[in-house]
């Protein structure tokens, strides 16, 4: 590992790699570690720039016996994993969640004294963070590919490095530390890394849940102390009580978009999970300030409501705790199908809320500050931001499977056939319907099974009390039509439009026209009788991309952006942009802070939705201080780019920007979608054909099983390239784009100051630069070497590597640096830690795909698992896989 990497991270790595070697010795014995270790040095020497070894490594990965092919995989697997720890490890000790620049981590108190010193009031800062609305959707695409089971043993691992470090005066402590160490190390190699089935969507959710149980629960309420001492030093006041600028939501089990396992009945039972597992953390607190809060001395109020009686605080909460375990109880009759028989359960966070109110109020007014500051106040900062079912669950469907529930319903009632309307006659009937008091839709109407499928779903949506739901996401909507159907099929199913509907933008088209379609929807006032003076868009990273390239994408989204927050100042409505990304680069993915600040100027205006996928929840969220950190991120960022927004770009860079989107979409655009060779090349020389046997998430990889590179998903679309190294995704079209500018008159200067003065073009090359430090041609290149024959396959993929290559150059050349990556050091060297051990999984995911295709697919079962860990490794290795 290089010496400038922190000493305790380099230390840590050398413990788990030092037991994990114990382990395996004991195991399979020395001679298999041995082996490992030529490996291992083979790769590292190649690294160093010995073709040699490069040479003799992959020789001795391909005449590795059957036998050895899955525990050699899962050894390097197994320290990848190990690696992350140590590195999550070192993060959330020194407070380093996204290694973006140096000084660019965001410190919250820094801040605040930038915001006084541009003139914000104290008490501007204490109602800016109160009235803050920034919710994480937690969702389950299919990145994930570390077991749950295996992601707590993890987490325990991580917990014996903390008392280790923290024992250097008590070495009886910190020997049974390493004790417990080496047992979580050994169990970890002796599970299986890949599930045997898919989880379903209710696991997921599951997963989800425990996130909340083991991480964010401590982390919410240590957030808002921090932040209560910040404004107690800085405004002389805590933050109001039910302020909660972070919440959190959910697409876990109400993403139906393209998952057919998603149902009504699945939305109804995540819901009902929710309440229990809610009410089950609630009852743990109660117990605790039951067991607190001994005290006698209360208020006139609280003594009116419990009595004349010793202890008043204990009364009161031990009345509460019978409601709330009667809800736990009601939940659980609910989920095993019985009829409950007990008493009053909680329905809402108020009935939550109000008595622990009173207990704090009556504390304050008999002069016990300090006692109603501690874990009272914790929980009701936890009831502020959780609520009573721990996140809002948001439903999102396809427009076209509305449409098809409109057009059943027309024909049925003979009114004609829907799909064949205008969007004009499709407005002026919906419309009409929404103010109709007569119902549209029969009583007993036999309509078909998708139909009816829709129709439940938006009964549990009028079943369900409003706080337990979050936004109806459209996916692919086009037009006013599509948001105007599904406030109708909310009125006719539950009697009123109850949540919020936001349309969400994806392809370049989509986006290009994002603000006529929101401006043409805001002008009737029959919507806007509905929706009042809110209104929340969605913003696709994943589907654009794909669709157009990056950078195309990227600029596309930007001024959609831009179009969105003037059409909705024009109407005189709150505008909430919902972001739509994921973890890799090619998906929106890359540090918050960054992203957020380089948004358009007014887009975070105190509100923000975005998405948090995958793997990124457990690296974000996943141990209460990274957590901690994650959300102080977030707080700073949005309130940042609410008082102190960027600048708007120059005219000059807007001309710019149009003009390298053009050609970089050409570019994309001529290879992705018009080259007759690429789609095969991608088929050959990527393991696309085996991820859908890799069992990651519930939702299929391909939206039809038929058809090419637009039928897959954006995930498993970015999923496969980076499996081999190269990126394609996040970077085809930018060389060309950069290239053709630099070799104009004054091209690289207007470049460089593009990146030094707009945060959004400097983010975009910041996040470019990092893929490329991720990407090798090398690598890629024995790929096709191993995998691909045809010669016009070939010759594709040699153009493809040089315009990788071209592009590294030029992007050298814009950031004026000697290598990529240097100044970010500490990414720079975990990815050259990481290599030598990503190195091998390569090797051998290449060689079990050639064997597996020889093999017509059915390679044994002891080689396919093999395969599998080959994926999950490099997953680990590279971390934002997809």
């Amino acid at each position: 590992m290089s010496g400038d990497l922190h000493e305790s991270l380099r230390d840590n790595v050398r413990i788990l790699g030092d037991s994990l070697g114990r382990t395996i010795a004991d195991d399979l014995g020395q001679g298999f570690v041995d082996r490992i270790e030529t490996i291992r040095g083979l790769a590292k020497s190649g690294r160093q720039g010995d073709g040699q070894s490069s040479r003799e490594l992959i020789e001795y990965l391909r005449k590795l016996p059957d036998r050895d092919l899955l525990p050699v995989t899962r050894a390097f697997n197994q320290f990848l994993n190990l690696a992350n720890i140590a590195e999550q490890h070192y993060r959330a000790r020194f407070r380093r969640v996204e290694d973006y620049k140096p000084g660019s981590q965001p410190v919250l108190s820094e801040l605040l004294q930038r915001a006084r010193n541009a003139g914000h009031a104290p008490r501007k800062l204490v109602e800016s963070l109160a009235s803050m609305r920034v919710e994480l959707v937690l969702t389950a695409h299919p990145t994930e590919v570390i077991r749950r089971t295996l992601i707590q043993k993890y987490d325990a691992i991580d917990e014996c490095l903390t008392v280790i470090e923290s024992s250097l005066d008590y070495p009886e402590r910190a020997s049974r530390a390493r004790g417990r160490l080496e047992e979580l190390i050994s169990q970890a190699w002796h599970t299986d890394e890949i599930r045997h089935e898919r989880p379903t969507p209710v696991d997921e959710a599951k997963w989800g849940f425990a996130v909340i149980e083991n991480s964010l629960w401590q982390a919410v309420p240590a957030f808002h102390r921090d932040l209560d001492s910040l404004l107690l030093e800085s405004a002389g006041e805590r933050l109001p009580l039910d302020a909660a600028p972070l919440v959190f939501a959910s697409w876990m089990g109400g993403d139906r978009d393209g998952n057919p396992n998603v149902t009504s009945r699945v939305t109804r039972e995540v819901l009902l999970l929710g309440r229990w597992m809610a009410a089950d953390l609630y009852l743990r607190d109660l117990e605790q300030l039951k067991a607190e809060l001994s005290m006698w001395k209360c208020n006139s109020a609280l003594r009116a409501e419990v009595g004349n009686v010793a202890e008043p605080y204990r009364e009161l909460l031990k009345r509460l705790l019978q409601r709330v375990e009667a809800t736990r109880d009601w939940a659980k009759a609910q989920l095993d199908g019985r009829t409950y028989e007990g008493g009053p359960i909680i329905e809402s966070s108020d009935q939550l809320y109000a008595p622990l109110l009173t207990c704090y109020r009556s504390l304050c007014d008999v002069g016990l500050d300090t006692i109603a500051n501690g874990a009272l106040l914790d929980t009701l900062r936890r009831v502020a931001v959780f609520g009573v079912t721990l996140t809002k669950l948001d439903i999102r469907q396809e427009a076209s499977r509305h449409a098809m529930v409109m057009e059943e319903l027309t024909d049925a009632l003979g009114l004609g056939h829907y799909r064949d309307w205008s969007e004009e006659q499709r407005q002026a009937f919906l419309l009409a319907e929404l103010e109709s008091r007569r119902p549209l839709i029969p009583r007993r109407w036999e309509c078909s099974a998708e139909t009816r499928e829709v129709l439940d779903t938006f009964m549990v949506i009028a079943s369900e009390q409003s706080e337990a739901l979050g936004t109806y996401i459209i996916s692919m909507a086009a037009q006013p039509s599509d948001v105007l159907t599904v406030a109708l099929l909310m009125k006719e199913v539950g009697g009123v439009v109850s949540l919020p509907i936001a349309p969400l933008f994806e392809t370049l088209d989509d986006l290009n026209r994002a603000g006529d379609v929101i401006d043409r929807l805001l002008a009737l006032p029959g919507y806007r009788a509905l929706v009042g003076e809110r209104q929340e868009v969605m913003i696709g990273y994943s589907d654009s991309a794909k669709d157009a390239g990056q950078l195309a994408a990227a600029w596309a989204q930007y001024r959609a952006q831009e179009r969105l927050v003037e059409v909705c100042r024009s109407h005189a409505v709150d505008l909430t942009l919902f972001h739509g990304r994921g973890g890799a680069v090619g998906r929106g993915g890359g540090p918050a802070y960054a992203a957020i600040l380089s948004q358009p100027p007014g887009s975070v205006n105190g509100s923000l939705r975005v998405t948090e996928q995958g793997e990124m929840i457990r690296f974000k969220f996943g141990q209460p201080d990274i957590a901690l950190r994650s959300m102080e991120i977030y707080a700073c960022a949005v309130l940042e780019a609410s008082l102190l927004p960027p600048p708007a770009p120059e005219p000059r860079w807007r001309e710019e920007m149009d003009r390298l989107a053009e050609i970089a979409h050409r570019a994309y655009v001529g290879v992705v979608r018009e080259d007759p060779d690429f789609v095969p090349y991608f088929r050959a020389v990527t393991p696309e054909g085996v991820l859908g046997h890799l069992p990651l998430g519930s939702r299929p990889t391909k939206r039809r099983q038929d058809g090419g590179v637009e039928t897959l998903r954006a995930i498993p679309w970015i999923f496969a390239w980076t499996q081999i190294r190269l990126m394609l995704p996040a970077w085809l079209g930018s060389g060309e784009a950069f290239s053709t500018r630099m070799e104009e008159e004054g091209g690289l200067e207007v470049l460089r100051e593009m990146r030094d003065r707009w945060p959004f073009f400097g983010t975009y090359l910041d996040m470019l630069e990092m893929l490329l430090a991720k990407g090798d041609v090398g690598i890629a290149s024995y790929y096709e070497q191993r995998l691909v024959d045809e010669p016009a396959l070939k010759e594709l993929g040699t153009q493809l590597r040089q315009r990788f290559t071209k592009l590294q150059s030029v992007l050298l050349e814009i950031l004026d640096q000697p290598q990529l990556l240097e100044q970010t050091p500490l990414i720079r060297q975990a990815i050259e830690v990481r290599n030598p051990y990503i190195d091998p999984l390569h090797g051998l995911q290449a060689e079990l795909l050639q064997r597996n295709r020889d093999a017509d697919g059915a390679i044994s079962g002891e080689l396919s698992r093999a395969l599998m860990v080959t994926m999950a490794g490099i997953a680990a290795g590279l971390r934002n896989t997809g």
